[in-house]
């Protein structure tokens, strides 16, 4: 696979993941320096976004894929991803969100990781 093969499968991957409440899955593609900022401008960090996952703060129950903009430029990367989410999150009612999510990605070991990522919406 090329590399924004491997990136376009490690977005799809990491979906599924949020979904089934996978924490290994989450734990392997997300770098243990990564942080995530949510709309509101809060930071999380990997731990702090893979517990609230696992402990139901962050439910997430589908994800359907509009768009993936990927840039490659040797071992780091950014995607900007697209995806209508079905989601309840912070004690909210069940939503589907325009979600989009900006993503820089390092290549470490031959293998790629989110090393940060940025939520919005569209």
């Amino acid at each position: 696979m090329t590399d924004k093969e491997q990136i376009e499968a490690l977005y799809r991957e990491m979906y599924a993941a949020m979904v089934s409440k996978d924490t290994a899955t989450l734990n392997r593609v997300h770098a243990d320096d990564f942080v995530l900022t949510h709309m509101t401008g809060m930071h999380q960090s990997k731990q702090e976004y893979i517990r609230a996952i696992a402990e139901g703060t962050l439910n997430y129950y589908s994800a359907e894929h509009e768009q993936m903009d990927i840039k490659v430029d040797g071992n780091n990367a950014t995607l900007t991803g697209r995806s209508r989410v079905n989601a309840a999150v912070f004690g909210g009612g069940r939503h589907t969100w325009r979600l989009q999510l900006s993503f820089k990605l390092v290549n470490r070991d031959s293998r790629w990781q989110f090393i940060a990522a940025s939520a919005s919406t569209y």
